[in-house]
């Protein structure tokens, strides 16, 4: 038997040993609940410098703004794509549209063999959930037992849908969508986590369109105050939409300002890594489903203090591809599961001190598309590719005899044996909505350009958004933000179009880009569309 010391100094011990034990798992505890949330934040249709923050005279976005002046402020972020769903699929999978077949395609499919970054980090510990537009639009699987395509929204899942209704009402216009996008947010963080980090993704509907037109009216905005890009004609039907889309836009930052808020409140701004961004640009004539400055740079902040030095403006090219591998990196979470990630971590530059261009390895942003809408003979698509490197954005139009903004002329909706009018005029000069050039958004600016397309001083607008383009195009956008000189060919810029040429190829070749390797270069066109599908003559 053990004598009483000897005893007592046992027990000692144990307790010494189970306090330890008990220690460390405080410790692991205390640790696990230190690693970042994550809101990401990400409005349709809203190009880079349409920001207060950014320069904007005529949108207020006070939220995004102190993303901006307390976090990293990117000037050359450039989406996946000018449209919505192949852009998106960029970010959650870290790959180019192009490489994600069906799940890189405007209305297609999505299918399970895509994984998305979230999986992973709902794997490793991290409660997802979502509000609003998540990742499409796609038709996902209508049910488990389909086995080829995925179940449930890359973006994650939506666990409530809380809208507005007339006893609530407070939207400032009546194209804002109904969906309360704070209150499902505030939902999700009271009664759906339980204290494990969280990935929340965010997903505003807003600016994309439709608007009703004259809202800024209600708001006290002036005409005066809008800023018209430069393939746009400077008047007042153009100024009103722009406005318009302004009120959309401002309605997106509100509801982030209120997550913000309720995250100070909780104590868990701090840490919580805001992501702030788009998913191409805004959608007027030239910009949106254009391969163009305005359809493919958007605004990106992103803010965690404790690990990101705040107040800074990082000037290195990012793509969309290069946010999944970013994220997995700060989370300390495997990619294991996913096809291969050919984006790059950006963290360094999240963590450096340093602001301007800071790695000199990042030379380079790609972004892509194909189909946008139905808007051409056969549902063809008008394949782009687009690199933006120093001062300057290369587009290759890979097949510039197809018109860029869709067909002039289709067969009627409801009698396939007749044409519409050209132009979709009708025999009073007014625009038929849903007529024609079907991937721009029908809109006051697109009515205006159609009904004035022979006008002087408006016609030179109408081809710039319609007109067939050649098949590469240069833009020195630091002097040419609108894109309006094409200096492709010209010998002064001659090496730095090679040099852009030879970069995307390099990619497009490594990433095997059906569209440049083959062997099947239309496949892109062979994809199910689960959007109406419009006809039109041959050409």
């Amino acid at each position: 038997m053990l004598d009483r010391n000897r005893l007592g100094r046992l027990i000692l011990m144990l307790f010494a040993l189970t306090l330890i034990s008990c220690q460390e798992k405080a410790h692991e505890q205390k640790t696990a609940q230190k690693r970042p949330n994550i809101l990401f934040a990400i409005s349709d249709d809203q190009s880079f410098g349409h920001t207060s923050f950014g320069g904007s005279t005529f949108i207020n976005t006070p939220a995004f703004d102190q993303m901006a002046k307390e976090g990293v402020y990117f000037t050359n972020c450039y989406a996946g794509s000018p449209g919505c769903a192949p852009s998106r699929s960029s970010i959650v999978t870290g790959r180019y549209h192009w490489q994600n077949e069906q799940s890189g395609q405007h209305a297609s499919s999505w299918m399970k063999k895509h994984v998305s970054f979230i999986d992973l980090l709902e794997k490793n510990g991290y409660k997802t959930g979502r509000t609003g537009k998540g990742v499409g639009p796609f038709r996902y699987a209508e049910s488990p037992e389909d086995s080829l395509f995925r179940e449930n929204n890359a973006g994650g899942i939506e666990h409530s849908d809380f809208r507005y209704g007339p006893e609530n009402d407070e939207r400032k216009a009546t194209g804002i969508g109904a969906t309360n996008y704070y209150v499902n947010f505030e939902h999700f963080m009271e009664n759906v986590r339980d204290n494990e980090p969280f990935f929340f993704w965010y997903g505003g509907t807003e600016p994309h369109r439709r608007y009703e037109r004259d809202s800024w009216k209600r708001l006290g905005k002036k005409l005066e105050d809008a800023q018209v890009p430069g393939y746009l004609p400077d008047n007042d039907v153009i100024r009103g939409d722009l406005l318009d889309y302004a009120v959309e836009i401002e309605w997106f930052d509100l509801h982030l300002q209120r997550m913000l808020e309720y995250l100070k409140e909780k104590g868990e701004l701090e840490n919580t890594i805001v992501i702030v961004t788009a998913d191409n640009g805004m959608p007027f004539p030239r910009a949106k489903a254009n391969g163009y400055e305005d359809g493919v740079h958007v605004p990106m902040a992103i803010r965690f203090p404790s690990q990101f030095p705040g107040g800074r403006i990082v000037e290195d090219p990012i793509s969309f591809i290069d946010l999944a591998p970013t994220l997995l990196e700060l989370t300390e979470t495997s990619e294991k599961g996913m096809l291969p990630i050919v984006g790059k971590s950006f963290t360094n530059l999240l963590k450096s001190k340093d602001e301007g261009k800071i790695d000199e390895t990042r030379k380079y942003a790609l972004a892509g598309r194909e189909r946008h809408s139905s808007s051409r003979y056969l549902n063809k698509g008008y394949p782009q590719r687009i690199i933006k490197g120093g001062d300057y954005l290369y587009v290759w139009n890979m097949e510039p005899n197809l018109w860029p903004s869709g067909a002039p002329q289709k067969f009627h909706p409801k009698d396939s044996t007749k044409l519409m009018p050209m132009n979709g005029l009708d025999e009073n000069g007014k625009f038929i909505p849903d007529a024609a050039f079907m991937d721009i958004d029908d809109c006051p600016t697109k009515t205006y350009l159609i009904e004035n397309h022979d006008a002087p001083g408006a016609e030179e607008y109408f081809n710039l958004s319609v007109a067939k383009r050649p098949e590469f195009e240069l833009f020195n956008v630091k002097n040419d933000p609108a894109c309006l000189e094409n200096l492709s060919g010209k010998e002064e810029v001659k090496a730095i179009e090679e040099e852009l040429k030879e970069a995307l190829v390099d990619v497009l070749e490594k990433t095997q880009d059906p569209r440049y390797v083959g062997p099947d270069k239309e496949i892109f066109n062979t994809y199910k569309r689960y959007s109406p599908i419009r006809k039109y003559p041959k050409p």
